[in-house]
């Protein structure tokens, strides 16, 4: 996981799933990215054992760091939130190297893979047009033909960089030109869904299976729903849409041991699947008093024991 001081710890996915270990008698290491080592093959990494208290939320370090053997662990989470760069994808590397020993949720081979907003492209038919690209003639055409859009990064997160425009937009070409400026790589265009006053829905998925859901609101004036930039969690009912869209991707989910997954939903289209670190499970609780944490650690025991 990402250093433990930077967490919000009451509106944070992790530390539920980590006290519902605890409450289940896990023993529970943590370490940051940077502190895994691969020496002849053999993975390790400098952790730190912990434990977690609910009131006040907090964490507290038992021991100081030591060097740990990874393929030891019952379970790794990998929970390192975006940006999805090289030091994401080096790790995804490393953790492959022990997976034959160690369930790893999620399936570093396929996080690798399955990048958020390309990933969902596999399915079209439930998705607002979208177009992935650096050409600036062919954003140009995009916006052209449905005049008002959305531009984002490709590999960003939490709503930063989001960026509605139209055809009367007089900042169109500085929006284009600090994106090209931004990386090198493509950035994502969408169609704008006006429907997003309505809300953005985060379903959660267990094994392909739903386990609970949040509709995010946004600000007054504003197109964003992120919780990062603002966004108001709101309790929410799964529809047949819903329902529809998260059958088409279970099988895929499932076979490729992407075990823990939040869908983006705004009016019935699917606009991203999150494969990275999922968020959203504690305001579900609080809201609809559906306990994701408990039907993950209640899936991955049974993984465990095949």
């Amino acid at each position: 996981m990402d250093p433990i001081e930077r967490l919000n710890l009451a509106g944070d996915s992790t530390f539920a799933l980590l006290l519902e270990a605890q409450d289940r008698g896990y023993d529970i290491d943590i370490y940051t990215p940077n502190m895994l080592t691969l020496s002849d093959g053999l993975l390790s990494a400098e952790a730190q054992q912990i434990k977690v208290h609910l009131y006040p939320d907090r964490i507290e370090k038992l021991n100081e760091p030591k060097s740990v053997m990874l393929d030891e662990y019952d379970i790794i989470m990998m929970r390192q939130d975006p940006p999805f760069d090289m030091s994401y994808i080096t790790a995804t590397h490393l953790l492959e190297t022990i997976q034959h020993k160690t369930l790893i949720i999620n399936n570093p081979f396929y996080v690798r893979n399955c990048p958020e907003k390309i990933f969902v492209n596999k399915y079209t038919d439930f998705m607002p047009s979208t177009l992935i690209t650096r050409n600036v003639s062919e954003i140009i055409k995009f916006r052209n033909k449905h005049d008002k859009i959305i531009i984002k990064p490709l590999y960003g997160n939490g709503g930063a960089n989001v960026f509605y425009s139209d055809r009367a937009d007089k900042n169109f070409g500085s929006i284009i030109e600090n994106f090209l400026e931004l990386s090198r790589e493509p950035f994502i265009v969408q169609q704008f869904i006006p429907k997003v006053n309505e809300g953005d829905k985060r379903i959660i998925l267990i094994d392909g299976e739903i386990a609970g859901a949040i509709n995010r609101l946004p600000q007054e004036g504003e197109i964003r729903s992120n919780m990062h930039v603002g966004g108001i969690a709101a309790k929410t009912q799964i529809t047949k849409e819903d329902t529809k869209i998260c059958n088409a991707i279970s099988k895929d989910l499932k076979n490729f041991g992407l075990f823990f997954v939040g869908i983006d939903i705004i009016g019935n289209l699917i606009t991203e699947i999150n494969v990275t670190s999922p968020t959203g499970i504690r305001e579900i609780l609080q809201l609809s008093g559906v306990n994701v944490a408990e039907t993950f650690w209640d899936q991955a025991e049974k993984k465990i024991n095949k």
